[in-house]
């Protein structure tokens, strides 16, 4: 079939070109930036090539794969002129890029190749010359067009004037597609360097928690939108199945959404799922051109394509999360990019991998903090007692570690009936935390039930033999403590009797509401080289007192003096005689911000 015929289907000519599906030229073509949309430069040639060679119609045409358009025009009648571009049936510029030639009809109507284009009869198109014009590479990217209604003469001079815009007009492309160039080449380096930050401040991002929610969570922002629209971060349970996933969007409003398509691959991912292959295989996907299609043949739930669909979904790729050292993979990677963003490639690909290593650092490391941490507490917890039911007293304590480590400290509380009836409540604190001061504390606190039980010494005297039998045994600690007794009064109440060892002040809170500090007197800790005569105090405690006893971490701050923490919390007791003991002991805990110590907390009240 020549380029003449016509296609009977679609009843306009069908024309066979190679020249104008060449991606080359095709791609020069998309770099000019240019499309059916008036451009002042081009319209300015325009205007020349219709005053110079005197002609009613005149284009700056750019021939595509199937189509023609005008960025420069004057003439052309309705609707082309608002359309500004034809199909290729109705194109005689496309010629001149097929043979890389000038084309010169004076009727076209007596020429085979064009006699059937609807050119002539739809736009009046009958004399037509058409100068290529070109890019740095010789490629043939449209022509610069004078078109007359009539049969026309074209004289050698109107020819070289038409010659001479053509290559000023090919210049003036070329000067696009080197300024697309220069725009390109300053987006991939702005790629790149956004990139190479990105990763110089992961390792910090990660680092600066040992939380693996949080981890996941700085994780997604810090790839979001360097790297991608919007990513999926999916973390495994020991079966190998998707545990959590955490999703983020470049779109603050897309937020919702991206959450709810994160929560519904946990249960809706196909046998198909790239996730299900990424985690089962280790092996990295990468996905130039994805369609909404395919969410759908990888997920189980209909919901999920459109949720996908709303988010933007094209270009993707995934990959696995290992575990350092063990190689594990425990959890994926999804990076997405919507259809306006483009597509991903194999640098994007490393950086992603890249990414996944010290991920699975971090998450190996926050999971490990976790399994610890976890230990930790349940040692803590399981050396300090359950506390005891004395008659005519409520007590309540609390035991809170700082959240970010996973040392066992030395804090510690107690207290029991002895076989009088008396109550003993002691609290203290040995220096340090790590397991060696956890098992000093445990030594110390066996020292004071075993030095104090059965016994109805002053407790100044028996901080005093606890002090001689820290020296006697060779107990490596030193520690701050305060011991107490309380013991029922003839007169009804009870009588307080306290020594404190340079630990914070005891505290009661007064029935209505007063609060009284026990500061003296402070004496020196336990566990010092040489002997030291303790001396105690006694004040008598109302139905309805409180006696608070607690460790520094309660009032201690590296950024202001102790002073100001003790009357913060002498702030926050007040009005405490309103509260039961346990609602007390969580108003003090919780109210604790930005904890650099541990807390422990006992309080006892007289009935």
């Amino acid at each position: 079939m020549n380029d003449g015929s016509r296609d009977r289907a679609a009843g306009r000519p069908r024309i066979v070109s190679p020249a104008l599906s060449d991606p080359a030229r095709l791609r020069s073509l998309a770099e000019t930036g240019l499309d059916n949309r008036a451009d002042e430069a081009f319209d300015r040639f325009a205007r020349l090539v219709s005053d110079l060679l005197e002609v009613p119609v005149a284009l700056v045409s750019l021939v595509g794969r199937d189509r023609q358009f005008f960025p420069g025009a004057i003439g052309l009648p309705e609707p082309w002129a608002e359309r500004r571009q034809t199909p290729l049936s109705h194109s005689f510029c496309q010629h001149v890029v097929d043979i890389e030639v000038p084309m010169v009809l004076p009727d076209a109507r007596l020429y085979p190749r064009v006699r059937d284009n609807l050119a002539i009869p739809d736009l009046g198109v009958v004399a037509y010359a058409g100068m290529p014009l070109t890019d740095l590479e010789g490629r043939v990217l449209g022509a610069l067009c004078a078109i007359d209604s009539k049969p026309r003469a074209w004289t050698a001079r109107q020819l070289r004037t038409l010659a001479d815009l053509a290559a000023a007009c090919s210049s003036e492309l070329r000067l696009r597609i080197a300024l697309d160039g220069a725009q390109d080449a300053r987006r991939q380096t702005e790629e790149a360097h956004g990139r190479l930050t990105m990763l110089a401040e992961m390792s910090e991002t990660l680092g600066g928690t040992l939380d693996v929610n949080t981890s996941v969570e700085r994780l997604g922002h810090a790839m979001v939108p360097v790297l991608a629209d919007w990513c999926l971060v999916t973390l495994v349970d020991r079966a190998g199945e998707p545990r959590t996933v955490s999703a983020v969007h470049r779109d603050p409003e897309r937020a919702a959404e991206a959450a709810r398509f994160a929560d519904l691959m946990t249960t809706g991912l196909g046998p198909r799922s790239i996730t299900r292959s990424v985690l089962r295989s280790g092996q990295s996907v990468l996905v130039s051109a994805g369609t909404v299609a395919d969410v759908a043949e990888r997920t189980t739930l209909p919901e999920m394509p459109a949720l996908a669909e709303r988010l933007g979904f094209a270009s993707h790729l995934s990959v696995p999360i290992t575990a350092a050292g063990r190689g594990a993979v425990i959890g994926c990677i999804t990076l997405v990019n919507g259809p306006d963003r483009r597509p991903f490639d194999d640098g994007d690909l490393h950086t992603a991998q890249d990414i996944g290593r010290r991920a699975g650092q971090a998450v190996g490391n926050s999971w490990m903090y976790g399994e610890q941490r976890h230990v930790a507490e349940v040692l803590q917890h399981s050396m300090l007692p359950a506390l005891p039911r004395p008659a005519g007293v409520e007590l309540a304590a609390r035991y809170q570690p700082v959240a970010d480590r996973v040392e066992v400290g030395g804090d510690w509380y107690d207290a029991f009936v002895q076989p009088d009836g008396d109550l003993v409540v002691a609290i203290g604190d040995v220096a340090g935390h790590d397991i060696e001061a956890a098992a000093t504390m445990g030594q110390l606190r066996n020292l004071v039930r075993g030095n104090a039980f059965g016994r109805t010494d002053p407790v100044a005297g028996l901080l005093t033999h606890l002090d001689e039998a820290i020296r006697g045994l060779r107990i490596p600690t030193v520690a701050t403590a305060v011991l107490a007794r309380l013991r029922h009064a003839d007169t009804g109440g009870l009588t307080l009797s306290w020594c404190n060892a340079g630990h914070p002040p005891p505290l009661l809170v007064r029935v209505g509401g007063a609060v009284e500090v026990l500061d003296a007197p402070r004496e020196p800790l336990l566990g010092l080289a040489r002997p030291i005569r303790r001396t105690g105090r006694e004040t008598p405690l109302a139905p309805g007192d409180t006696l608070l006893l607690y460790t520094d971490g309660l009032v201690e701050r590296r950024d202001r003096p102790l002073d100001e923490g003790l009357e913060e919390l002498v702030d926050r007791l007040t009005g405490g005689d309103r509260l039961t003991v346990d609602e007390l002991c969580d108003r003090l805990v919780t109210a604790v911000h930005n904890r650099e110590d541990d807390i422990a907390l006992l309080a006892a009240r007289a009935h």
